[in-house]
């Protein structure tokens, strides 16, 4: 994998880091294929998810990691001083929003996926780490290393590329794969 903005080419571990990410967001992607924005914004199952609203979260969660791997905890919200309205509005990153479309949706996140393989690219070292925001989640003294990050934003397309492909799979029988 070549890093498009120089002459860098990401091997070995950097380059399979990427390469499993890449396959995940092209799954998350591709439950998308052929949807109008209506489509994109149907919660077609139990849960409150939509597809729009499963890239818009990816997406959120992507940017903010990526941010932490250069800036630390500061990037990232204090979540155990979050309020009802800041539970609410991040509650909007699962939805479509009025005025929101699915290329819009889309385009975001490639932007964010291009600056995450950039940074990837051009980190001097994957071991570097930072302690963890304050999150009820966490340990109070953990620190994760940017390939931890890097894993950790792998994990979470994944999954919700799982989620989306039900989603998709109960508004109109496709799949993913198979």
């Amino acid at each position: 994998m070549t890093d498009t903005t120089s002459t860098t080419t990401v091997t070995d571990e950097r380059a399979d880091l990427l390469e499993t990410l890449a396959k995940h967001r092209h799954f998350l992607r591709f439950t998308t294929r052929d949807l109008t924005d209506e489509q994109a914004g149907t919660r077609s199952t139990a849960s409150a998810l939509c597809l729009g609203g499963l890239i818009k979260h990816v997406t959120s969660v992507e940017r903010a990691w990526a941010a932490f791997i250069v800036e630390g905890a500061s990037a990232m919200p204090d979540f155990s001083a979050m309020t009802e309205a800041d539970f609410a509005k991040r509650a909007d990153e699962f939805k479509m929003l009025p005025g929101e479309t699915l290329a819009g949706v889309l385009a975001e996140y490639e932007d964010v996926a291009r600056r995450t393989d950039e940074l990837v690219a051009k980190l001097p070292d994957l071991n570097a780490s930072h302690p963890l925001p304050r999150a009820p989640w966490f340990d109070g003294d953990a620190h994760w290393s940017a390939r931890r990050v890097l894993l950790h934003i792998i994990a979470e397309t994944a999954q919700h590329a799982g989620h989306a492909d039900i989603i998709r799979e109960s508004l109109d029988g496709a799949k993913t794969m198979g």
